[in-house]
C-alpha cells in the first residue's frame, strides 16, 4: 500500500478540508492569532466578592488559539467556544459556555474586550440566570 499526502481541496470558515486514504474527509481548524489568546486572572466581579470568586483557585478565563478555552470562578467552571466580533471601533471575543455550578449543569454566554495589552473587561452570564461583569489581567 502506497501512502500519499492528503490534498487540500477547499476551505470552510477557516477550516482546511483534505481527503486522505479511502476518501475520508478530515477537517483542521485554522489557528487564530489575536490579542485575547492567553490566560487572564479575574480580579473583580460585579455580582460576587473576591472571597467567593477565588474560593477554590485564582479565578481565571483562558482563551486558546483555536478560539476555545475554559474558566473558573468560585464553584463555577466551564468550557467555552468563541469568535472575534467587530464592533464599531474595537474587537470583542464573544463566547458561549457550558460547565457546572456546584456540580449542577450550567451554560451561558459572555464576551471580553481588551483594555490595553494586559487588561480585559467582560461579562459572563448564565442561561436564564445571573450575569456579572468582570475585570481581568493577563498572566505573564
Amino acid at each position: 500500500m502506497v501512502k500519499t499526502k492528503p490534498k487540500l481541496h477547499a476551505t470552510i470558515k477557516g477550516a482546511a478540508i483534505s481527503t486522505g486514504a479511502m476518501g475520508v474527509t478530515r477537517f483542521k481548524e485554522a489557528e487564530a492569532n489575536h490579542g485575547f489568546i492567553g490566560t487572564w486572572h479575574i480580579y473583580e466581579m460585579s455580582e460576587w466578592d473576591e472571597d467567593y470568586f477565588n474560593m477554590e483557585v485564582q479565578a481565571y478565563i483562558e482563551i486558546q488559539s483555536n478560539d476555545s478555552g475554559d474558566f473558573q470562578f468560585g464553584l463555577v467552571s466551564g468550557y467555552l467556544d468563541g469568535y472575534i466580533e467587530q464592533l464599531a471601533d474595537k474587537e470583542r471575543f464573544s463566547f458561549t459556555w457550558e460547565g457546572q455550578d456546584e456540580m449542577d449543569e450550567a451554560s451561558g454566554n459572555g464576551w471580553i474586550e481588551l483594555n490595553g495589552d494586559d487588561e480585559v473587561e467582560g461579562l459572563i452570564g448564565f442561561h436564564m440566570g445571573d450575569r456579572s461583569t468582570f475585570q481581568a489581567r493577563r498572566v505573564s
